[in-house]
């Protein structure tokens, strides 16, 4: 029983973690676009940085930029509680259990 509670509370832990490693990461970088956007002389480059990344989350949410990066982090997150399943299976292999 402890074992399954151990595989639980790990499989929550890298689930959550690998949903938010990637809006943390898109959202940082958009956010230092859209201020390096402010700044004269390299206004030009935060504009078109922030503005391709804005129609590459659109693609995945189909016009919605929110929506494609919920999409991006549940994606990022199955594979990453995915990879924990493995790495719970090949531990749990190698004891001999």
């Amino acid at each position: 029983m402890i074992m399954v509670i151990s595989l639980l509370r790990s499989l929550l832990f890298s689930t959550i973690l690998s949903f938010t490693i990637p809006i943390i990461a898109v959202g940082s970088i958009l956010a230092t676009l859209y201020t390096v956007s402010y700044v004269p002389g390299i206004a030009c480059v935060g504009q078109i940085g922030a503005t391709h990344i804005v129609g590459f989350l659109s693609i995945f949410g189909s016009g919605y930029p929110v929506q494609g990066i919920l999409i991006i982090g549940g994606t990022f997150a199955i594979a990453g509680s995915l990879f924990d399943l493995f790495n719970f299976y090949v531990n749990q292999g190698s004891r001999g259990l």
